[in-house]
């Protein structure tokens, strides 16, 4: 069963049978929010029991448990006895309702108590640095010029005279002057040389 409609003599009034048209199609067209305003009208201008069975209905379609269940239970209710005292079998389905919504409220408290689980994000990959530069190259400067008194020569250490250059220079001139000599007397002239004052003949 899905949903129940009102006694025959109710649905003979133009109003009420228009308007539980207009909830059925609501309700068949899955639009649940607003079949459900419209059965809280009718149940509000009727007071028929079976309204409140349509109501449990709704709320059980839109997964709001705990209203489904206040529904169905009132339902139960004012439909144990009298003229709208329902069949076993319709209790029977009701109570299935009503279990089916326990479930489903005990369902969303045990999620509403679990702490949230944390999606699985990837991180972001950070962007590779450039390897660092290396470090500047200390070029050392050379040490500033500083005033410094001018370096003597050092003092000339005592030599052999055979070690001076004057020495050698006076034997090349008297090895020259030798040759000379051995020269001119080679060539036959013995005179001796002029020394008179007066001059030589």
């Amino acid at each position: 069963m899905t949903l129940a409609a009102a006694q025959p003599a109710r649905a003979a009034d133009h109003q009420i049978n228009e308007l539980e048209m207009k909830a059925r199609e609501s309700f068949a067209a899955g639009r649940y929010d607003e079949a459900l305003q419209t059965f809280a009208k009718l149940y509000a201008e009727t007071l028929h029991p079976v309204y409140l069975r349509n109501i449990g209905r709704c709320h059980q379609k839109m997964r709001e448990p705990q209203k489904a269940i206040d529904a169905f239970q009132d339902y139960l209710a004012k439909t144990k006895s009298g003229k709208d005292k329902t069949s076993a079998d319709e209790r029977a389905e009701i109570d299935g309702y009503i279990k089916e919504m326990r479930a489903l409220r005990d369902q969303d408290a045990h999620a509403a108590a679990a702490p949230p689980v944390t999606p699985l994000t990837t991180a972001p990959v950070a962007p590779v640095a450039p390897p660092p530069a290396p470090p500047p190259v200390a070029v050392e400067s050379p040490p500033a010029a500083t005033l410094a008194a001018p370096q003597q020569p050092p003092p000339e250490e005592s030599h052999p005279f055979y070690t001076r250059w004057w020495f050698w220079t006076a034997v090349g001139v008297v090895a020259l002057g030798g040759i000379a000599t051995a020269v001119a007397l080679s060539s036959g002239t013995t005179q001796p040389p002029c020394t008179a004052p007066g001059g030589c003949q």
